[in-house]
């Protein structure tokens, strides 16, 4: 196993410290390397990066800056542009096939990380609902009876007043699966604007008596609050399970302590 840190020209905005509220910065954003074998590669990807380059997407894909280092990577999966998290590509024809063959048989283990709109009651509800492709909004899909099976576990982590850190557990892999089901049950992703009610969370969304002192105030998060936290296949190569790890990114730890900085404040 090797972990490799490394650094491309591709520039966001961040905020350290938002209760400073400071003007935001730019800084270098790395990928890392989570594990690299010969037959196999897992990154955690960025939010704001495609794994795959899209049909006229302007940019460059995760996919096309890995191989100018590790030279021609297989596609297995992908994830959302605006999804963080673990993304995995083969190194040869032969595990291309393997893994595919793992994805289409769904003995691949996969847990998100999502923070949602609402408190959760239960703490734990299976969501059996088929989706289908969307034909009135292109780039959409939407529950339908007609659709293609579907199925979700949503496991509550933690409670807030008006939100839920919840793991997501999706045991099929439909586009924008995890999205649809969590705005099927009413508790749709804290942080999306196309199935939730919200673009970004402010610090004043959460505290009732934030004080900007005129100045502008920056988002605590403006992307999809879903991260692809574990992924765990069958080693081609070894027959034995791996399991790829990568930690919650920066924007969601500090949502996160934000929440629980008002929960603390709430219960005193």
């Amino acid at each position: 196993m090797q972990n490799d840190d490394w650094e491309f020209d591709f520039e966001i905005d961040g905020v350290p410290d938002p209760e400073a509220n400071p003007r935001p910065h730019k800084e270098r954003k790395k990928f890392t390397v989570l594990f690299q074998d010969d037959h196999l590669i897992a990154f955690d990807k960025a939010s704001g990066v495609s794994t795959i380059r899209e049909r006229f997407e302007v940019g460059t894909s995760l996919k096309e800056i890995a191989e100018q280092r590790y030279g021609q990577l297989w596609t297995v999966h992908r994830i959302d542009k605006d999804t963080s998290g673990v993304v995995l590509f083969a190194r040869d024809a032969d595990t291309h096939k393997a893994l595919n063959d793992q994805f289409e048989q769904r003995t691949t283990i996969k847990r998100y990380a999502a923070i949602v709109e609402g408190e959760m009651m239960e703490p734990e509800m299976t969501i059996d609902i088929p989706i289908i492709t969307d034909p009135a909004h292109p780039g959409r899909m939407k529950p339908s009876a007609t659709g293609k099976p579907s199925l979700t576990v949503l496991a509550v982590r933690e409670r807030f007043r008006g939100f839920t850190f919840a793991e997501a557990r999706p045991h099929t892999g439909r586009q924008h699966q995890i999205r649809v089901h969590c705005r099927a049950v009413g508790h749709p992703l804290a942080v999306d604007p196309m199935y939730g009610n919200q673009d970004k969370i402010l610090l004043s969304t959460l505290k009732r008596k934030f004080k900007d002192y005129g100045r502008e105030e920056h988002p605590l998060i403006d992307r999809l609050t879903l991260h692809a936290e574990e992924l765990t296949v069958q080693h081609p190569a070894t027959g034995q399970p791996i399991t790829f790890h990568a930690d919650l990114p920066r924007d969601l730890r500090a949502l996160l302590t934000q929440l629980r900085k008002v929960r603390k404040k709430e219960e005193e």
